[in-house]
């Protein structure tokens, strides 16, 4: 982990540095650009190809079926399930919360009234990660607001392990939330079958899911064909604290996330030079014994920890940065959330770890990455719908448009448009 100094004069050359280090941009775009025009033309022929090639098995068919669904309760504990229920009832609570299927009406005049109502999207792609760790806590975040949207279709993809099996736990939570449509398949070959089909895997509107630069890569290529929900890559985490904060606890943190995979990025932002210090020898210790040891002396060369001169400084990084998530352990916790502008997920005090996040709190942990949260929000059920717009107007409303409409179509030369209007204060029409 990487020591910085950073003033506010040389934060730019700190934010380059940063963000070369964020993750590999190697030029994939031509590798996963082969991958998806192969899925197009082969369609299922390809994914069975391509899983072997990269995942390993010899797939006979790239549907689960409900005989592995019911091995899979069979092979995961009830401390396992009754875990994922209470992390599904957490989950349900908030999102239940987040959209409104009509908003009020808004008289804009008299006679006048525009107000939106929500409709799902009725077919929806969930990708789901493998690898290097199995994630049911994902297919709960994804799928639990889809079922609250009230999306029609959900088609679920997940890479498979060499053994040709999807991990039991990933199982268990898409049945849990009535999931039936799960292939075997990964990588940006599953983002290329959801966008346009194959004869097994049904194409869909929109595709949501975190994954690696693959899978995003591909995600941003299908973006037109299809929506996305956000490009959502490797993991990520910047802490915000002060000499308040317990430093093992800190450490702790920073590690939750580098253990993802070696593309994974911790930052610490301190304008304590011993709060920093502290944290990095905990860091150094407490690896030591973790079974991802590997993979996260890796991801730790990516990773920094920052000392700032004051707290403009680095409240300024931080938005600069965007983390997909953000701890914040100081004295004035209010001061700096409300500094805050770009950030996908926060996460307030020395208790708030962000694991708690990642499964039990019920907000989302499907974020943006990469300096994304700039433009991007947290999944909810609403990227699950799309808000139409209703209007009905009146004859007296009318009467009180008429003149605007007509004079403004008449000055853009749309003679049709003004007619539409002036038709209608006709007699005998």
């Amino acid at each position: 982990m990487k020591r910085l100094a950073v003033k506010m004069s040389t934060l730019p050359v700190v934010m380059k540095l940063i963000r070369n280090r964020r993750s590999n941009k190697a030029d994939m775009a031509s590798v996963v650009s082969k991958i998806i025009k192969r899925v197009r033309k082969e369609k299922d022929s390809a994914l069975f190809d391509l899983t072997e090639k990269f995942d390993g098995p010899r797939l006979r068919t790239l549907r689960v079926s409900k005989r592995e669904i019911a091995a899979a309760y069979a092979e995961e504990t009830q401390e396992v399930i009754s875990a994922l229920r209470t992390a599904k009832n957490s989950i349900e609570k908030f999102h239940k919360t987040t959209v409104r299927k009509k908003e009020p009406a808004v008289v804009v005049r008299k006679g006048v009234k525009v107000w939106r109502e929500f409709r799902p999207i009725r077919s929806v792609g969930l990708y789901i990660p493998g690898g290097k760790a199995a994630y049911p806590s994902t297919v709960l975040m994804l799928a639990i607001p889809a079922q609250i949207a009230g999306c029609r279709e959900i088609v679920l993809c997940v890479p498979p392990g060499k053994d040709g099996k999807i991990p039991g736990a990933v199982l268990v939570a898409a049945d849990m939330c009535g999931i039936s449509n799960i292939f075997k398949v990964g990588g940006a070959q599953a983002i290329a079958a959801m966008a346009y089909g194959t004869g097994t895997i049904p194409k869909v509107s929109k595709i949501f899911g975190p994954g690696n630069q693959y899978v995003t890569t591909a995600k941003l290529q299908v973006y037109g064909e299809v929506d996305i929900d956000m490009p959502a890559g490797p993991s990520e985490v910047l802490v915000f604290a002060d000499e308040t904060a317990n430093p093992s606890w800190v450490a702790a943190d920073l590690l939750s996330q580098l253990e993802h995979g070696e593309d994974s990025q911790a930052i610490l932002v301190t304008l304590s030079k011993t709060l920093g210090e502290r944290v990095l020898k905990e860091i150094n210790t407490q690896r030591e014994v973790l079974p991802r040891k590997t993979i996260i002396s890796e991801s730790l060369k990516k990773s920094f920890a920052i000392v700032a001169d004051s707290f403009d400084t680095a409240i300024a990084l931080i938005n600069d940065y965007a983390p997909e998530h953000l701890e914040i352990i100081l004295k004035d916790e209010k001061k700096a959330l409300e500094a805050i502008t770009d950030a996908g997920s926060v996460f307030l005090g020395p208790y708030t770890s962000e694991p708690l996040g990642d499964y039990a709190t019920g907000a989302n942990h499907t974020l943006p990455t990469s300096g994304y949260a700039k433009m991007f929000s947290a999944l909810s059920v609403e990227s699950f719908g799309k808000k139409m717009q209703v209007q009905r107007v009146s004859r007296e409303g009318i009467k009180g448009m008429r003149n605007t409409v007509e004079t403004l179509a008449k000055r853009e030369g749309l003679s049709a448009h003004k007619n539409a209007v002036s038709i209608r204060f006709k007699k005998n029409i």
